[in-house]
């Protein structure tokens, strides 16, 4: 600021911010110059000094560049580079009164920084003149400003105005909730930085305004999950399997596969016993058409283990829920083939209860109903009660028992899955970071429509 004093591109101007709002003319008119314009070098950087120290209340005085009040980019007809304000700082406290503004302090941040291509959205197009200017004025090493279309996600927002919002009135549980479009929330949730750097490749930068789908984000994460996450067996909604002929006591090791997609990450130990946990989704009583999951009379294949049929329920006798699915195992299908070779429609994971871990999974969804909530009346009223879901007493395999905070796993048959900083030893939280595709839930929803 004394630079551009000296050089005679900057004064002191007392005129009050409504009066400079109306002596900048407009599109069609040139503004007028400020009578305070053409002060000594000397009064200003006296004023200027005097600001500095807080002699003066706010709003009395201002630092203005000196550029052209007849500019046809209103920009230009000299901006305020200093104001009086006479607040704390969160960092400095009262040392400071008077503060820069923004045009004047972007491009001197970038060039302390080192950067060397300062990207802006499209907004900041018309004050790219400015940026330079400033610069050049200094002599200090000269970024390139870009410009580029904000982006926009579908189901989010992403302006922090907003965000900021979502956190202060507890409709979120801080910037890392993961189901904030924060990196810290993508973090938590289990994002990787390669899905997002593959996510910023395929949408690229443009100037033009436009709408992302979320699923394509979540496209990237899966398919980048796809390739890297170790398999493990967890059981959201227990429902307890007996099998009646097996041996009572017996304990056998099933070996399950790391990862299809890399068999560098090998194999693991999963142990089997005579009593198992499965998802209540993969039993009906009464099974609806194209339901080839457990039913009564009907035979799977649980996963790397043998086939069951069903024989049998137990229900509680007070409300009639089925607490327990009874079957029978052939012995000669260990690894999921039959030797005489008949054909099973469907395989369903299993957990086996006495070496189960319990956990505390966060099922979590779209943070807002419609694709658009920006376009909305009231966008806050588009938000999505249901987008977490706690589900407590799942149960998962006990390969995971020395997870740390952060590791990522494909949960078989149900989604991908992340180790919360929440877990402490003996209590594993995890959250969905996103799901797979489910072909019955299709199916089932545009039934039940």
């Amino acid at each position: 600021a004394v630079q551009l004093i000296k050089a005679g591109k900057a004064y002191v101007d007392d005129l009050s911010p409504d009066e400079i709002r109306e002596s900048r003319g407009t599109l069609t008119e040139p503004g007028r110059e400020s009578p305070y314009r053409n002060r000594s070098v000397e009064e200003n950087l006296d004023l200027l000094a005097r600001m500095r120290a807080g002699e003066f209340e706010e709003g009395t005085r201002t630092l203005r560049a000196k550029i052209d009040m007849a500019s046809p980019n209103l920009n230009l007809r000299d901006p305020v580079m200093y104001r009086i304000r006479k607040a704390p700082h969160h960092r400095t406290g009262d040392r400071w009164c008077i503060y820069p503004m923004y045009d004047w302090a972007h491009g001197q941040s970038d060039s302390i920084e080192g950067i060397t291509h300062s990207l802006c959205s499209l907004e900041y197009e018309d004050h790219r003149p400015l940026y330079d200017w400033f610069l050049d004025q200094l002599g200090i090493q000269h970024p390139q400003q870009i410009e580029f279309a904000r982006l926009n996600v579908s189901r989010t927002v992403l302006s922090k105005r907003k965000l900021i919002q979502l956190v202060n009135e507890g409709h979120v549980a801080g910037w890392d909730d993961p189901r904030m479009p924060t990196l810290a929330g993508l973090r938590r949730r289990g994002y990787t930085p390669e899905a997002i750097r593959d996510f910023c490749e395929r949408i690229g930068v443009a100037k033009a305004e436009n709408l992302v789908e979320i699923a394509l984000l979540e496209h990237c994460v899966r398919d980048d999950l796809n390739r890297r996450a170790p398999r493990v067996m967890g059981v959201l909604r227990p429902l307890k399997l007996v099998i009646e002929n097996y041996p009572e006591g017996q304990v056998e090791e099933m070996e399950a596969v790391n990862n299809p997609e890399d068999a560098s990450m090998g194999t693991r130990k999963v142990p089997f016993s005579r009593e198992l946990w499965i998802e209540q989704d993969d039993f009906r009583e009464t099974p609806p058409p194209k339901y080839y999951r457990l039913s009564p009379g009907t035979e799977v294949r649980l996963r790397y283990a043998y086939f069951v049929k069903c024989v049998g329920v137990v229900k509680d006798e007070r409300t009639g829920e089925i607490v327990e699915v009874r079957c029978t195992y052939d012995p000669a299908t260990r690894g999921g083939d039959a030797p005489d070779g008949r054909k099973i429609k469907s395989t369903i994971h299993w957990v086996s209860a006495p070496h189960a871990l319990e956990a505390e999974v966060r099922l979590y969804d779209h943070l807002f109903l419609t694709p658009k909530p920006d376009e909305t009346e009231d966008w806050k009223a588009s938000l999505n009660p249901n987008s977490l879901e706690r589900l407590n007493g799942c149960r998962i395999e006990p390969s995971v028992q020395d997870a740390k905070p952060g590791d990522r796993y494909q949960f078989e048959r149900n989604g991908y899955f992340c180790v919360d900083p929440d877990s402490s030893p003996g209590r594993l939280v995890f959250n969905r970071t996103v799901s797979l595709r489910d072909t019955w839930a299709k199916i089932e929803r545009a039934t039940a429509g």
